[in-house]
């Protein structure tokens, strides 16, 4: 029996960016943060395609985080034609191209919170194209938030990326590993252990939040490692992923259920103690 995972969609995303980079500095946040961001879209599917559009000169320091995450920055001038920006402009003119001419793209990601926007969520609703709209709470349009099919805030990704306290703890007398370059870079196997625990449960509250059906373990691992592509169990100290499971469900972090057919894992809900 073939787990399901073939149907995770693609998804293109295009940043009006100082649209967002203003909002988050109005409503006092230290600066907007691509990577929760992607980090959230990264758990739905396949971020396939990149881009963000502004006038990069005024934010020469954002470009860094934007190229590390592998962004394609569209280069805009800072005028208006027309009443209309002109990244907003090359942004459309984009998007509807992609929406056209790539038919694997099923999920558009529309970063901005600017009511502009409003006629290209219609249009790519009309060609079957699902959006996601992402902005900030105060500087978002209402008109924006109720033409998606989705929409996050900024806001929600900042409070729910506060520091949480461990549900994975390490155990006490676990022998550290040597610190003569060994395969666990100076962490004991319990802090590694511990922190694909942490990844792992963070990844699988995410999925149960943002999706319904069958949550299947093979899911949850396809999901970490759009995340974190290195991500491997065995460095974790697991001679499978479906000993990681088993792990946390005896810590009482998940509950899982066995398909004898795969046998493979159904999470069916988070722990008690999660």
């Amino acid at each position: 029996m073939a787990q399901p995972g073939s149907d995770t969609p693609n998804i293109a995303v295009f940043a009006d960016y100082e649209n967002v980079a203003l909002g988050a500095r109005d409503a006092k946040f230290d600066k907007f943060d691509i990577n929760l961001v992607l980090e959230r879209l990264l758990e739905r599917g396949n971020v396939v395609v990149r881009k963000a559009y502004c006038d990069w000169s005024r934010y020469k320091s954002d470009r860094v985080a934007l190229h590390e995450r592998s962004f394609e920055l569209v280069e805009v001038p800072h005028v208006k034609l027309a009443g209309k920006n002109s990244a907003d402009i090359r942004m459309v003119v984009d998007a509807l191209d992609l929406a056209h001419t790539k038919r694997h793209v099923g999920v558009f990601a529309l970063i901005t919170g600017d009511s502009d926007f409003s006629p290209l969520v219609s249009k790519l609703r009309e060609n079957n194209k699902a959006v996601i709209g992402i902005g900030v709470r105060q500087s978002t349009s209402d008109l924006l938030v109720e033409n998606c099919d989705e929409f996050i805030y900024y806001d929600d990704l900042i409070r729910e990326h506060k520091p949480k306290r461990p549900r994975a703890k390490v155990e006490k007398r676990e022998p550290k590993a040597t610190g003569n370059g060994g395969s666990g870079g100076g962490k004991s196997e319990g802090q590694r252990k511990a922190e694909a625990i942490e990844l792992t449960l963070d990844t699988v509250e995410a999925m149960f939040r943002d999706r319904s059906g069958t949550l299947w373990g093979s899911m949850v691992k396809q999901a970490i490692q759009r995340k974190r592509p290195n991500f491997s169990e065995s460095y974790h100290g697991y001679r499978s992923f479906n000993q990681l499971l088993e792990d946390a469900e005896q810590r009482e972090l998940l509950v899982l259920q066995k398909d004898e057919k795969s046998g493979g894992y159904i999470i069916v809900e988070l722990g008690a103690k999660a």
